[in-house]
């Protein structure tokens, strides 16, 4: 059960980052923070390879740079279905 919220916990942290990093994260609550990072933990541990220091069972560096892709995508998803106004 602790493991579950921890890696919430960092799941949450790299969502944050990697929104600060790519500055397309402002609008993004908690939740969305999660989620971005538990999913670009997993794309950016397929596409990279489990490799670096691991907290929670993630890898820190390919789990930054895949929640940095999926944040950049989304972003890019979301202004072109629904304009600029959109990934603000």
């Amino acid at each position: 059960m602790l493991h579950w919220i921890w890696v919430l916990i960092i799941g949450g942290v790299i969502g944050l980052i990697a929104g600060a990093i790519t500055h397309k994260g402002g609008s993004m609550n908690w939740i969305a923070n999660i989620i971005a990072g538990l999913v670009g933990s997993s794309l950016g541990e397929a596409l990279l390879g489990a490799w670096g220091p691991q907290v929670a069972g993630m890898a820190i560096v390919p789990s930054l740079l895949g929640a940095i892709i999926l944040v950049i995508l989304v972003s890019w998803i979301m202004t072109m279905l629904f304009g600029p106004r959109a990934s603000e």
